[in-house]
């Protein structure tokens, strides 16, 4: 079994002006991803590879979660993440390579959300906000798809 983590950058500043791909974390943004990496660092999760959006806000909650885990984990950072639809993230976690066991793939919502309630056919009221993650057992990155995956564990930065 392989293990997907599913992250969403976590909060980002709203600067006038900035492009949106330039967008920075927030001091509480920072804080936050580094008690996500924290987390997963209690939970026994480091992640083989983390896949990321090209944005600041991505790139830096990479950064700050893989601080808080103690981790030097490869980063590959993925343009595609940007904007994309959970079917388009689905086909790029399909893409790893077989000897990554477990997958950290950091980017935005709504795709993130999507991507985690179609592989567990779930709905979530509750919503994916900045900084949270959803922790799923799966099979084979390339025989993924709608319900093959069962969720293990969800964090976001409020309730914890």
């Amino acid at each position: 079994m392989n293990t997907l983590i599913v992250l969403r950058h976590a909060k980002a500043a709203n600067v006038p002006g900035l492009a949106d791909r330039e967008r920075p974390l927030t001091d509480r943004g920072e804080r936050d991803a580094g008690r996500a990496g924290e987390t997963l660092k209690e939970m026994g999760l480091t992640p083989d590879l983390v896949l990321c959006s090209p944005s600041v806000r991505t790139r830096q909650t990479a950064e700050f979660v893989l601080a808080g885990l103690g981790a030097d984990s490869p980063v590959h950072v993925e343009s595609e993440i940007y904007e994309a639809y959970a079917d388009e993230l689905l086909e790029l976690v399909g893409r790893t390579d077989d000897e990554v066991g477990t997958l950290l793939l950091v980017g935005h919502n709504p795709g993130v959300h999507e991507l985690v309630m179609n592989l567990t056919l779930t709905r979530d009221d509750d919503g994916f906000p900045p900084g949270a993650f959803a922790v799923l057992e799966t099979g084979a990155w390339g025989e993924l798809g709608p319900g093959d995956a069962r969720l293990l564990s969800r964090w976001t930065p409020k309730d914890h």
